[in-house]
């Protein structure tokens, strides 16, 4: 995983230290390169450095993350607090002594005492100011002590309940009641709300870490590893998610999708406002359609003593949702009430990258540190995040919601650039198929929209009136009426359902508001106008990371392996204004011993057939019978399970159907049991699960020997799914999976490149992304098999371009450096089966180890 620190040099971080820290708290006694991990995070953050770090997955890397960044932030926080202290007695001294009669003549006219009295008034200032942060400070800890005093009698007698039948209920009751009948300014939570004197509390943030990733099961899994570490009794911390994943209202669940969730949600927030009775209890039945009840879930009190749990323990997703349920208060509102006072806050992506989603979920980054973790493809989430897609029908449906004169001119242009007639059906308009590209001002002309200021229109009429979110909710409600009166639906209902227009209108609107250099709008005409779209593609995506960079104090970017990294500086770093001479890196190996990998390119297939996987080649049935020959001897001699990943979806199939033909794919079967990776999300955990069973079982009973798994490159196992241990004992790469070089998208962003990065090494930046967006998918697919220090795996690379010192360049340097390339199959096989000869025998003892070390 790779780390990159990039910290402010204008921010200070109180006394300044140049000493290194030497011990880190640590659940457990740190192997080597966890404990040079850490000193050079700490380092990096104390000294202002941009660092990029990588460190292979499997070797521990999240909780020396935990515990290296933790250190720091706990000894910065104590530098702080010397520094204000030595402020204060300094100042209070200046005060309580008489000031000096100045030697110096002054330039100015102003007399002495005038001079003075300005100096005393700085003073007293600076005191008034001190003193004041030093007693936030401390309400802060004792309050903060209060409730986790609190908290742990509660659970206390909730344990106490367990085991007596008498007095349990009565005894929780009377805590509770001692909690809620503190003082005014104490009662309800640690940081109450308008009605007392600490309300500027509620707003100011403290030092803070905000970490993100790409999956909520990734974040669970980083705040199970804080919950292990030293700091899971002294951390505040809180993560955040969507309604989607939060919401605790079956009502609003079962809406689906998170559109519909969040503009139920948005809608009953204003149906609390203006309803005066109380809520009816549950098991009430209420009446189908756009009900006008608030959620029960959203009372001030219990959001307030939800937050207080929050912060006094640390929780996941799940256990947030158990605590919501419990306390009768809504997670995802409550969460958010805790995000100035928690010191680690755990979050998605979208929450940190995209300035929109940051403002509204009270994300503050001025001052604070910020890791995103998975970031091998950052430049590209990037650009995803800041891209924009509008169809046919919703352009059509927005325009009948809206009648605000300006935005109703540009989606009436936007009807007619997509080749439809203003005021018809659109699912009845046929178009000419074919795709345009045009540069946003071009674009613009081409709508006849020119003329129009989108800055105006995004902050009149969707920023302060909030347009957009009100036509949502109204949208919503309709169209969940019409979906009850009609079970079957339409297809055209679905998609506004799942995407109110109004809002995808916005986020179009803003994306055009992006440089004319920086962005492209890809014109896709269908055979009608409702499946005809228009797409903003964000070329730049540094132009938007830059702001994250500017007002963050420090800024992490993780990933198992960022090669090549001179590329991803100069891409998303340089371009984003940071200096060389900020920038330092560290890479560390990985802690598996050298004889436990395997990697092997592999040049010939067994009957000497060249393995060249080019697309003019890769269809050749004597290739895919040379393929096919591979798998069978690799299966003859590999134990436990096998994963064949396949340069994309289609290729896959066409190679699977040609072995099913031939008669390769039944061979296959009688050596082991073949999976093939699922099309639909929602089956892919059984089939895991299939494999799993059947290489833990061993299938001896059939005389099959583990199980082969078929996957794609980019696919859902290539990423965030382990096959450690048994699970993946060999990992085969068919072919290089490319990315299509005739997509329009593609061709620009290459073009862009080209046009605006240095080129390098005889190649052009163009040339260079699309070799870098290869071997990224393949260093994550390939990863999938070491997981931890005691796990073991071959690595076989089907395809002699691997060969290539500028693609083996490519490579994680602790799988490069162990890497041989076979140029004929006889010494790989060779290889292969004693590799799996050795290791067979010490399976259990592998099995053993599989805790010690986890993500």
């Amino acid at each position: 995983m790779l780390w990159c620190f990039i910290v402010r040099p204008d921010i200070t971080i109180g006394v300044s230290s140049s000493k290194s820290q030497t011990h880190f708290p640590f659940p457990y006694q740190p192997y080597s390169i966890q404990e040079q991990f850490m000193q050079a995070l700490y380092g990096a953050l104390d000294q202002g450095k941009v660092g990029i770090f990588e460190s292979p997955t499997g070797t521990g890397k999240s909780l020396s993350l935990i515990c290296g960044a933790l250190s720091w932030l706990t000894d910065y926080e104590e530098k702080r607090r010397q520094e204000a202290a030595a402020l204060l007695q300094e100042g209070e001294a200046a005060l309580s002594t008489p000031t000096a009669q100045s030697s110096i003549t002054s330039s100015s006219a102003e007399p002495d005492w005038i001079t003075d009295f300005v100096q005393k008034k700085a003073e007293r200032d600076l005191v008034s100011k001190l003193k004041e942060e030093e007693l936030k400070r401390k309400k802060r800890e004792e309050r903060l002590e209060m409730i986790r005093n609190n908290i742990q009698l509660k659970y206390t007698m909730k344990r106490k309940e367990q085991t007596e039948e008498l007095g349990g209920e009565e005894d929780e009751e009377l805590i509770i009641a001692e909690y809620d009948s503190d003082d005014e300014s104490k009662s309800k939570s640690m940081f109450h709300g308008a009605e007392d004197d600490d309300d500027d509390l509620v707003e100011e943030h403290v030092t803070k870490i905000y970490y993100c990733s790409r999956t909520h099961s990734q974040l669970a899994q980083f705040v199970h590893e804080v919950q292990k570490s030293p700091f899971s009794k002294d951390i505040s911390l809180v993560t955040l998610g969507s309604r989607q994943n939060l919401c605790i209202n079956e009502e609003v669940r079962r809406l689906g999708s998170i559109q519909r969730i969040n503009d139920r949600c948005m809608e009953m927030q204003k149906n609390k406002h203006g309803e005066k009775k109380p809520h009816p209890e549950e098991g009430v039945k209420r009446k189908r359609g756009p009900a006008k009840t608030a959620c029960p879930y959203n009372k001030v009190s219990a959001l307030q003593q939800m937050r207080d749990e929050v912060l006094g323990t640390v929780h996941d997703i799940e256990q947030l949702l158990k605590l919501g349920k419990e306390t009768h208060s809504c997670p995802y509102y409550a969460t958010r009430l805790a995000i100035p006072p928690a010191q680690l806050v755990v979050l998605p992506y979208q929450m940190v990258l995209h300035e929109a989603t940051r403002k509204a979920a009270g994300v503050q980054l001025k001052g604070q540190v910020v890791i995103i973790d998975e970031a091998h493809n950052l430049s590209d989430t990037l650009s995803c995040i800041y891209s924009a897609e509008l169809t046919g029908a919703q352009v059509n449906t927005a325009k009948n919601l809206m009648y605000i004169k300006q935005i109703l001119f540009v989606i009436e242009g936007l009807v007619r650039v997509l080749g439809g007639k203003v005021g018809q059906n659109p699912q009845s308009q046929t178009n000419q198929t074919g795709t345009n590209m045009f540069t946003i001002n071009n674009f613009l002309f081409k709508a006849q929209i020119d003329n129009i200021n989108l800055f105006k229109v995004l902050q009149k009429y969707f920023e302060k009136s909030m347009i957009s979110r009100k036509v949502s909710c109204s949208v919503s409600v309709l169209l969940c009426a019409v979906s009850s009166a009609d079970p079957q639906g339409s297809v055209e209902t679905e998609k506004v359902l799942s995407a109110s227009p109004m809002m995808q209108v916005e986020g179009f609107f803003m994306a055009l508001t992006t440089s004319n250099t920086d962005g492209r709008v890809l014109l896709h005409k269908e055979g009608t106008l409702s499946e005809s779209s228009i797409k903003f593609l964000l070329l730049n995506p540094a132009v938007h990371f830059a702001q994250v960079l500017k007002e963050c104090r420090a800024v992490i970017i993780a990933g198992g392996t960022m090669q090549p990294v001179s590329d991803f500086k100069q891409e998303l770093l340089f371009s984003a204004g940071v200096a060389e001479e900020r920038i330092t890196e560290f890479s560390c190996g990985h802690v598996i011993p050298a004889e436990n990998i395997l990697p092997l390119v592999l040049c010939s297939g067994p009957s000497g057939q060249e393995l060249d996987f080019t697309f003019q080649n890769r269809d050749s049935p004597h290739m895919m019978d040379e393929t096919g020959r591979i798998l069978s001897n690799i299966c003859n001699v590999v134990p436990g399970g096998v994963v064949c990943f396949f340069p994309s979806y289609e290729y896959s199939r066409r190679i699977i159907s040609h072995w099913e033909a031939s008669g390769v794919l039944a061979r296959l079967a009688n050596k082991k049991k073949v999976f093939q990776e699922p099309k639909k999300a929602n089956q892919l955990e059984q089939v895991l699960s299939e494999f799993s069973r059947c290489i833990q079982v061993k299938v001896e009973l059939s005389g099959l020997n583990g199980a082969l798994l078929f996957s794609v490159v980019g696919g859902k196992m290539s990423e965030g799914i382990n096959f450690s241990d048994e699970l993946g004992r060999c990992v085969v790469m068919v072919g290089m999976p490319y990315p299509n070089i005739k997509s329009p998208e593609l061709q620009e962003k290459m073009s862009y490149l080209d046009k605006h990065l240095p080129h390098s090494g005889g190649r052009s930046p163009g040339q260079a992304l699309i070799e870098n967006l290869c071997m990224k998918a393949v260093n994550q697919s390939i990863g999938r098999a070491i997981r931890h220090r005691g796990d073991y795996s071959s690595i076989v690379l089907c395809d002699r371009r691997y060969s290539r010192p500028a693609t083996l360049s490519k490579l994680p340097t602790w799988i490069r450096d162990r890497t041989s390339t076979c140029t004929t199959f006889g010494p790989a096989f060779s290889a292969l089966r004693k590799s799996g000869t050795q290791k067979k025998s010490s399976t259990a003892d592998f099995f053993n180890l599989l805790n010690q070390i986890t993500e």
